[in-house]
């Protein structure tokens, strides 16, 4: 009873989302492209700011850093923990109403709160929280952006996100080095401000995909202990067990995050590019690329990316 109160909740909540973008569509009739899709950034940055004064716990991470890997994985040690429902995964406050044992966690990609704040040199209003960085090789983030522009993205996110227009013919080398919201270009520059604030952030923890990959028990740990989270051994390693790519891999096929909207569902169950759990390889770009384009891409990755991610 609980849950499906909860699920209505949720479901309200976007419901009243989607109506307030289009109310907003419907008074700027006649302005500008521009004009509207800056409108809407702002009113989807209120949104975020709202969540972000609320949350106990910010994730933030660029779009494809496997953000949605790490949900799921905290969410089913949640689930274990407290006696949680089977499936359920988090979305900011849903495990908090169920327990309020569990914290309130936003997960972002933090890409519209400037657009409300004005602020887009700092990160000032995350100084006062607890932010996790979830930080991802720009390379493999771009490749697999381009994958997500190609199969999976929704219409409207194209141009407020500054992705290329869809159906545009541009090669993966042009996508992953050019100039649009998922070039490698772009996720350096969202990792470099990142890098440039940590400090000034009261509470904040990095935690590299890469490393989450190669010892996902001890950078959960890590992780929950940051967190302020007392799980024990056995929920660490049932949370990384559930969480393993070949459990995400056949969930998504079952499409067992229904619940959760399109995050954890293909766009095209025959197409493996149009799968959220896509590949999970870590410096799988090589493979995409000839031994002369991966120089370039390497090169200008050393030339812009900021030390503290170790990506050379």
């Amino acid at each position: 009873m609980k849950l499906a109160l909860q699920n209505l909740r949720q479901a309200g909540q976007t419901a009243r989302k989607k109506l307030s973008r289009r109310i907003l569509h419907w008074r700027m009739r006649g302005q500008s492209e521009a004009e509207i899709l800056q409108a809407e950034r702002k009113l989807r940055g209120v949104e975020q700011f709202d969540k972000l004064q609320r949350a106990d716990i910010v994730v933030v991470s660029f779009g494809k850093s496997g953000r949605t890997w790490l949900r799921v994985m905290i969410s089913h040690l949640f689930r274990v923990m407290y006696g949680l429902p089977d499936n359920a995964i988090l979305g900011f406050d849903n495990f908090h109403n169920l327990n309020r044992s569990v914290p309130k966690i936003f997960f972002t990609h933090d890409n519209y709160i400037k657009d409300f704040t004005g602020d887009y040199e700092t990160k000032q209003p995350f100084y006062g929280k607890r932010v996790i960085l979830l930080a991802r090789d720009p390379r493999d983030v771009a490749v697999s952006q381009f994958f997500q522009w190609k199969f999976r993205i929704k219409p409207t996110k194209v141009a407020i996100n500054n992705y290329p227009p869809m159906g545009s013919d541009i090669s993966l080398f042009d996508f992953v080095t050019g100039d649009n919201g998922g070039s490698m270009q772009a996720v350096s520059d969202y990792l470099n401000l990142w890098a440039k604030e940590a400090d000034k952030v009261q509470h904040f923890h990095l935690v590299r995909y890469e490393d989450l990959r190669a010892e996902p028990h001890r950078e959960l740990r890590k992780l929950l202990d940051f967190m302020q989270v007392d799980a024990s051994e056995e929920h660490v390693n049932d949370a990384v067990d559930y969480s393993s790519y070949e459990n995400m891999k056949k969930m998504e096929s079952k499409q067992q995050f229904r619940l959760a909207g399109g995050r954890m569902m293909p766009r095209d169950k025959d197409n493996p590019n149009s799968y959220k759990v896509r590949r999970a390889k870590v410096g799988g770009y090589r493979d995409y690329f000839t031994d002369e384009e991966v120089e370039v891409i390497d090169r200008k990755l050393g030339e812009t990316l900021d030390p503290l991610f170790r990506y050379k």
